[in-house]
């Protein structure tokens, strides 16, 4: 057993915040917690120690973009550079593509959780059943229904979580519920579903939303839409990118106050760029300009981001107004709890994985554990 001690600062467990912790580990795993420090303890200078974060939605990062490298390799690079930021585990996500390139990446996930690459816990397909209106950067010459051959893809056991974010509008109810049979995580995205259309989806198994707001039909008086069925609903998960510029930091926290805020997870939309020292990049052979932390295509649509998890909580708290362990809630408690790992990851507490991120004063990342191992 070994035992990591911090000292002022803030260390945040499910009771409480404690100024001093020392933490016992055995075999990657948190076995006891005190509230008081050892005489050689981390003195953390008025920073944090936050649960490791959990990001649902990670395209790319260190100039890797999952669609163009389905590898194992690609993935230890993708999770390498968002473990300088905090994220100890993450859903490498496909953007729309063919079935060849989702088997691949559906595999090469399987062999990196095989062969233990830190950080790397599942697969997030978004699309390429969605919706053509609210496509985004998605091409939707990539487009195609939930036929059998991709259902079968998508509902084949797998050695980590699967996520899917669809459109309602573009499968039946017996399709969304035959996903979760199997295990399948799906989310309603990139979709211009009215308000009843989003509500049978939930109905039928579907649990989460991805990045409330961007890509789906808004809020109307008389069209709720999707943004209204995804308030309307206490239960499913939200995914909410804080960057200031996928949605207006009014909108957010009028969401915020509409629902349970445990059911709102942060989630970064990376791009390539987070990371990597040359910032644009190319998707699916459209020129992506990155400027200022906004990725932007040649006609202006947004194409991620270049936000990382440890920015994604600094702007939970500077722009939203949420205390920082409002904010470690919605970048580890959350998403654990939407991916049905609550009882392994998402806080600081005994039996949980040792995964946590030090944040300085201001939040900005400074040192990344996975499993008591330091990866950052």
């Amino acid at each position: 057993m070994t035992r990591h001690s911090f000292t002022n600062g803030h260390v945040v467990t499910p009771s409480a915040t404690l100024t001093d912790a020392t933490f016992t580990v055995a075999d990657g795993r948190i076995v006891a917690i005190d509230a008081a420090a050892d005489a050689d303890a981390h003195d953390l200078g008025g920073g944090w120690v936050m649960p490791g974060f959990i990001d649902t939605q990670v395209n790319g990062g260190g100039g890797v973009l999952f669609n163009d490298t389905p590898t194992v390799d690609g993935l230890a690079t993708i999770a390498a550079a968002h473990a300088r930021y905090g994220t100890t585990a993450t859903m490498p996500t496909l953007i729309s593509d063919t079935p060849d390139v989702i088997a691949r990446g559906l595999e090469a996930v399987d062999a990196a959780i095989e062969a233990g690459v830190p950080g790397v816990i599942g697969i997030h397909v978004e699309g390429p059943v969605i919706s053509v209106a609210r496509k985004g950067i998605h091409d939707p010459a990539r487009f195609r229904p939930l036929d059998d051959e991709l259902l079968a893809l998508l509902t084949a056991p797998r050695r980590g979580r699967v996520m899917v974010t669809l459109a309602p509008e573009r499968v039946s109810a017996e399709q969304i519920a035959s996903l979760v049979a199997a295990g399948v995580r799906v989310c309603l995205g990139h979709t211009d579903a009215d308000y009843a259309t989003a509500t049978a989806a939930f109905a039928a198994g579907a649990s989460g939303v991805t990045h409330l707001f961007n890509a789906m039909s808004p809020l109307v008086h008389r069209a709720p839409g999707v943004v209204g069925a995804a308030l309307d609903n206490d239960s499913a998960w939200c995914g909410i990118i804080v960057d200031g510029f996928h949605v207006d930091d009014a909108a957010l926290r009028i969401a915020l106050r509409a629902r349970p805020a445990d059911r709102f997870m942060l989630v970064s939309d990376a791009m390539p760029c987070v990371g990597a020292a040359q910032k644009d990049f190319v998707l699916q052979g459209k020129p992506i300009r990155v400027e200022g932390g906004r990725c932007v295509g040649a006609d202006g649509t947004l194409a991620g981001s270049d936000l990382d998890m440890a920015g994604a909580v600094r702007g939970a708290v500077t722009r939203l107004g949420l205390a920082p362990e409002a904010a470690a809630g919605l970048a580890a408690t959350s998403p654990a709890a939407f991916l049905g790992l609550s009882d392994e990851r998402g806080t600081l507490a005994v039996g949980q994985r040792a995964d946590w991120a030090i944040l300085t004063h201001d939040l900005h990342p400074a040192g990344t554990w996975i499993g008591a191992q330091p990866v950052a």
